[in-house]
């Protein structure tokens, strides 16, 4: 031990001396693992910031300590009075809603929330001007004051202290709203908001039979404040059909917080893929750097070093570079919450007073230090055979096969290590095993692209062209780019193709595709005493349109085969199913635009215990098979329906669909409105605006959707996402232009002696260029053949399996694949060997 501890000493020592004459050779390891590091530590920094901006500012964010939600009734008697015990209670009611201007000539949908005096229970409601909530919601003169967002103003053009028609209401703007503390709990909507009191609403007239109505419940505990789990546990045991979704302060947005967290794990995947084609850098970059100490290590070794200790002056060198590359990207990482709080804070919850999130910063540090050591210990192992001649002569040492196997069960335990933390640390592991198992056969397939290609030209025909030959020979002889170039350029390029492809295809079926196939309209909250003249008013204003109308309710799932949804583990695919309310249906006949998978309908007389029609594909995800129990909350009352069929759904189609259709005797005599589609592919904007004013001058409870309208917002949503993901994607092409640049200064001392040796024969400079230029053609072209094969496919299952859509190939992203890829090799392959074409022939052959 104590011999042991002395080499440690001795190896420790050696290493710092060299490192005093600084990085060279090491610059790009550097910026492999700074890279790399600074993505995933940025990315989860900025994760845990507004997630946990989310948890400690709860109370502000949910207006309240608990909120209870129902759905399309108020709240009972004894509803509120179990509500009452607990504190303070201040109610607001949500839905959707047409805005109009008085003299009819334009309108809009807007989400209408009504609020009572007691709102909120914590934070502000900021307004342009700034007045107090009561005077900017006060009955004045008969009408009644509201708040509506700078985008409602915008679209209707109007400004404060105008009027604007809801309903059977005038309202008259008393501001512009800046913040809305519970904005973000309510969840994502499609329209601009309109904040009005509880009294406005009433007179609206909105709320009817079967209207699609949220009521929230929110309340500020009495002292002492119960446990969330304790006020679960007695609203269920006091109120156990009561059907209302229940959120604390400590998940105030649990949508938002889980599709951070998912959002984040993706980019956290592909900042792992920079860092992992990073590694292939720091594989070349110390096996470069091993190279030019060759004379060290034989100096060392004809000095009585062992090997072991020749080996641990390299380790702790490689250590103590990496930890310095790490350090670099732990501090981007720890800047990057302070960056996105100034571009995210009007946007969501994100503190801009600077902290360090330590749990983040570890997580990027252990991957770096994992990466480093997977992709350094292997080319140890070889320096590890350095023979003491080279010395004595200018040679290079052999790295063809395996080294030693303590080295190579040291690399396979880092890579597993690697693999384990990715997994373990993702929150869907499912999908972190597929995307390592990806990436793992990609790093395969590359390697057997690189000998492919290497056969094909081993395999070429004779050229006339000399330039042309040696670019064919550079490319299978000993010591080629070939497999450098692939495996550098390959998942990087890989990566961008897929992710382009994707992004490419969504705008494509959002712009073109979908619109064709989706209807005009949705038409909600239809009441039956209505729905003849409505239909009137469409035949007459669309004589060529399809009417689709269909009874519509609102459910929430409460329980499978009686177990309570809350109680079981449900992947996270399958979630959104239990999230909140879903709409629901009843029907004597399949829906048109669906086809039973498995079990039978109904008969069109059926008086039976209450059926269910199930998604299949909802369905699988939740486990469910034919026979099994669903318990659904409907208006109050708790109805157990048994899964009769399951059926596909075509919901990319945009046309009325249900997760749930139920047999018609489960609803009899249950009051409900009626939901409408529009379709007339030949109407244009005019025929649309027309529509649109003759419905909501007539019926203006009615809600009317312009499709047209909610996928601008998607496309929106899309292109902010693109964004984010093109820049991780960027981070991965840059880390493998640096690996590439790596794998060039690796080679580097060979091609000085390739380039002397034919200069000395007769080569001019010229036919030098033109051939490593072909040569860096050649391997460009193959890696974008190959990154447009792989990428293609990733983009296709993708789509067509995980999204369900249409999956196209886009000719633009094959140029740009190209353009990318020849431009890369050979500008940076002929950046790296421009200084070779000029070295003096006479010190390199005294040393051949």
């Amino acid at each position: 031990m104590k011999d042991f501890s002395t080499r440690l000493g001795i190896a420790f020592r050696i290493a710092l001396r060299e490192l005093r004459g600084g990085l060279k050779g090491f610059y790009i390891f550097l910026a492999c693992i700074a890279l790399g590091t600074g993505a995933i530590a940025a990315v989860n920094s900025v994760s845990t910031a507004i997630t946990d901006s989310i948890s400690s500012e709860g109370r502000t964010l949910l207006a309240g300590d608990i909120r209870f939600e129902l759905n399309n009734r108020e709240a009972t008697s004894e509803e509120m009075r179990f509500l009452e015990g607990l504190g303070t209670v201040s109610v607001s009611t949500v839905l959707r809603s047409m805005a109009r201007l008085p003299d009819g000539s334009d309108q809009s949908l807007v989400e209408v929330k009504a609020v009572d005096d007691a709102y909120p229970l914590y934070g502000k409601l900021v307004s342009e001007p700034d007045l107090p909530k009561a005077d900017l919601l006060a009955l004045s003169d008969g009408v009644y004051g509201a708040v509506a967002a700078p985008l409602l103003l915008e679209r209707l053009g109007v400004s404060v202290g105008q009027e604007i028609l809801l309903g059977k209401a005038r309202l008259k703007i008393t501001g512009a709203i800046i913040n809305e503390p519970d904005a973000i709990s309510d969840g994502f909507g499609f329209a601009p908001r309109l904040l009005t009191s509880r009294d406005a609403l009433k007179a609206t007239g909105l709320i009817e039979t079967g209207s699609l109505v949220e009521h929230a419940y929110k309340v500020r505990y009495n002292d002492p404040a119960p446990g969330p789990t304790e006020i679960r546990d007695r609203a269920q045991k006091e109120l156990p059909n009561a059907g209302w979704s229940i959120r604390t302060s400590d998940r105030a947005a649990p949508s938002l917080t889980e599709n951070i967290e998912r959002f984040s794990q993706f980019l956290t995947l592909v900042g792992l893929t920079a860092l992992v084609v990073g590694g292939v850098g720091v594989a070349n970059a110390v096996r470069a750097f091993l190279d030019s100490k060759r004379t060290v290590i034989a100096t060392l070794k004809c000095l009585g070093a062992p090997a072991s200790v020749v080996v641990m002056v390299y380790l702790f060198q490689i250590i103590i570079v990496a930890s310095i590359g790490i350090g670099i990207g732990l501090l981007l990482g720890a800047i990057a919450p302070i960056i996105a709080a100034s571009y995210l804070a009007g946007v969501l919850p994100i503190s801009p007073e600077p902290r360090l999130y330590p749990a983040a910063l570890l997580l990027a540090a252990v991957f770096g230090m994992l990466v480093t050591l997977a992709f350094a210990i292997l080319p140890l192992g070889h320096a590890r055979k350095v023979p003491a001649t080279a010395l004595f002569r200018e040679q290079g040492f052999e790295t063809r096969g395996l080294p030693a196997w303590p080295y190579v069960a040291a690399t396979t335990l880092a890579l597993a290590g690697l693999a384990a933390l990715a997994i373990f640390s993702s929150e869907d592991r499912r999908i972190a095993t597929i995307f390592l198992v990806a990436m793992a056969a990609g790093f395969l397939l590359l390697r057997l692209v690189a000998m492919l290609i290497a056969f094909l030209a081993r395999r070429s025909p004779h050229m006339p062209s000399p330039a042309l030959r040696l670019a064919i020979g550079n490319i299978h002889r000993p010591g080629a780019l070939t497999p450098a170039v692939t495996l550098s350029l390959g998942l990087g390029l890989s990566l961008l193709v897929a992710l382009a492809l994707i992004d490419g295809n969504l705008r494509k079926e959002l712009t073109g595709n979908l619109p064709e196939r989706a209807p005009n309209f949705f038409f909600v909250d239809i009441q039956k005493a209505d729905l003849d003249g409505f239909r009137t008013i469409l035949q007459q204003k669309a004589p060529k349109g399809d009417i689709v109308e269909v009874p519509m309710l609102r459910g929430r799932i409460l329980a499978f085969n009686g177990t309570d949804v809350t109680k079981m583990q449900v992947p996270p695919e399958g979630r959104w199913v239990l999230r909140g309310d879903r709409g629901i249906t009843y029907s004597t006949d399949l829906p048109e635009n669906a086809s039973v998978t498995e079990g039978s309908w109904w008969p069109a007389d059926y008086t039976g215990e209450p059926l269910v029609s199930f998604s299949a594909q909802e369905a699988g995800e939740l486990g469910l098979k034919l026979g099994d129990t669903v318990t659904v909350n409907v208006l109050g009352r708790n109805i157990t329906a048994r899964i009769a069929n399951f059926r596909k759904v075509e919901w990319e189609s945009l046309s009325i669909n249900f997760v749930m259709v139920f047999s018609p005797n489960t609803f009899a005599g249950a009051p409900h409105a009626w939901l409408a589609t529009l379709s007339d592919p030949a109407a244009t904007p005019e025929d649309e605006a027309a529509i649109l004013k003759a419905v909501t001058q007539a019926y203006p409870t009615i809600t009317s959707v312009r499709v047209k309208d909610a996928l601008d917002v998607v496309d929106r949503l899309v292109g902010q996402l693109a964004t984010a993901i093109r820049a991780a994607a960027a981070i991965a092409l840059i880390a493998s232009v640096l690996v590439l640049s790596g794998a060039l200064a690796a080679g580097n001392r060979a091609r000085t002696h390739d380039a002397v040796v034919l200069k000395t024969l007769g080569a001019t400079r010229a036919m030098l260029i033109r051939a490593f230029t072909y040569e860096y053609l050649l391997l460009g072209a193959a890696t974008a053949i190959f990154a447009l094969v792989a990428g293609g496919g990733v983009a296709w299952y993708v789509l067509s399996r995980i999204m369900k859509l249409p999956s196209n190939f886009l000719p633009d992203v094959a140029l740009m694949t190209l353009v990318i890829a020849l431009v890369t090799t050979i500008g940076i392959g002929l950046a790296g060997t421009w200084r070779i074409l000029g070295q003096k022939a006479a010190p390199v052959l005294r040393e051949l």
